[in-house]
């Protein structure tokens, strides 16, 4: 699917970086084929998902959701039960042990809902490592906890106030940070997008979570799910789930984006549905622009997919057709979000509760005989006092 040619996907994907930055670019690429091939770095990478983020994450059957939705079984991949409370501490640690074979000591990173953050400042204690995080001056404040969790584990916050003041500007202010920085630092990329090779880097460590989904869906049921769903923003979480089922015609592969307020530009982050072949952050990817080419404001209730730009390889999947990308608006989230807590017991990350929107629909038009697993990609800790302030303002 797709083959990863010169850091490709289809037409999407490649390296666009500013020339500062081609060679700590091509020593990462480099460092990443030695080490992928490694044993002892497997070995290594293995030992701190078991024994650090609590791998392999449960794959559950949420019976009560099953019953209130009437349709398919639906089972939950648990990645809200990672140490950190999301899948992004999967990639933080591979990268985190990527940047140790280089020598680098210190690692810096974007952050939209503060998870990424906090898994880098959370390897960034661990390892020993001098840590910032950059992080959009908005979602510092409706991502407070995050962002106090972050300085209480020794990393520095630099709230970024240009422009959106989202993840975008955040992700500027870090390559800007890397390009001055590079000899010394290494930038811990936390979702699938970026100049090659960070979107397959981010990809092969994040499919820990679909390689584990498929073996544990195979061994409860003895057959594969219908469907997989996931979230997508710039898209680890889906491309870490989608990855192990790719090849297999018969599952049917959904990704939700953040629909927002509307169809109109500025109100939403649906880069699938509305964007157009563009570059962003050193690839080439789907972006959602003006007919002057210039990036427009992306939005969403979920910080973590107010992007508005996608990884290329999620471009090249929607472009080939294989997976099917939906847009749910913010007040759908919401919704989802209320009804997955009260039903099952488990509140959800609001980026998650874009999933099991569309879950609920596929559920219902698959059918009783069928089978759904969606990618439960973090917890709503977060995301509690956000949506206690939303609910308030719809009084």
């Amino acid at each position: 699917m797709g083959k990863n040619h010169n850091g490709y996907f289809g037409e999407f994907g490649g390296r666009y970086a500013p020339e500062i930055l081609t060679e700590a670019l091509e020593e990462l690429e480099a460092t990443y084929q030695k080490l992928k091939n490694s044993k002892k770095f497997q070995k290594e990478y293995s030992y701190y998902l078991k024994n650090y983020v609590g791998r392999p994450s449960p794959l559950t059957y949420a019976e009560r959701l099953t019953k209130n939705w009437g349709g398919a079984k639906v089972w939950l991949k648990r990645e809200d039960l990672n140490h950190t409370g999301a899948h992004k501490i999967n990639n933080a640690i591979g990268q985190a042990l990527i940047a140790r074979y280089m020598g680098k000591k210190r690692i810096i990173a974007e952050t939209g809902a503060g998870q990424h953050g906090l898994a880098t400042a959370t390897v960034g204690a661990m390892f020993g490592l001098e840590t910032v995080i950059y992080m959009g001056a908005v979602d510092v404040k409706r991502q407070n906890l995050n962002a106090k969790k972050i300085e209480m584990l020794g990393a520095k916050i630099l709230p970024v106030t240009a422009g959106e003041a989202t993840l975008k500007e955040a992700t500027s202010e870090a390559m800007r940070d890397w390009a001055l920085n590079v000899s010394t630092t290494h930038y811990i990329v936390g979702s699938a997008i970026g100049p090659h090779p960070f979107p397959t880097i981010v990809r092969d460590l994040q499919s820990v979570i679909g390689a584990e989904a498929r073996s544990q869906f195979k061994k409860a049921t003895k057959s594969l799910p219908d469907a997989v769903i996931a979230c997508v923003g710039g898209g680890s979480n889906a491309i870490g789930m989608f990855h192990a089922f790719l090849k297999d015609k018969n599952v049917k592969i959904f990704g939700a984006e953040a629909g927002g307020l509307g169809p109109k530009p500025g109100e939403h982050s649906a880069t699938i549905t509305y964007g157009q072949t563009g570059f962003l952050h050193g690839t080439k990817t789907l972006i959602i622009q003006d007919k002057s080419g210039q990036i427009v404001p992306a939005h969403s209730v979920s910080a973590g997919l107010d992007y508005p730009g996608v990884g290329p390889e999620h471009a090249y999947l929607s472009k080939s057709g294989r997976v099917d990308y939906r847009m749910v608006t913010d007040e759908e989230a919401l919704d989802s979000f209320l009804e997955v807590s009260r039903i099952e017991g488990i509140i959800p990350a609001l980026e998650t509760a874009h999933a099991f929107f569309i879950a609920k629909d596929i559920a219902k038009k698959l059918g009783k005989k069928k089978q759904i697993v969606i990618c439960l990609s973090g917890r709503g800790d977060k995301d509690v006092t956000e949506v206690l302030r939303l609910l308030g303002e719809k009084k």
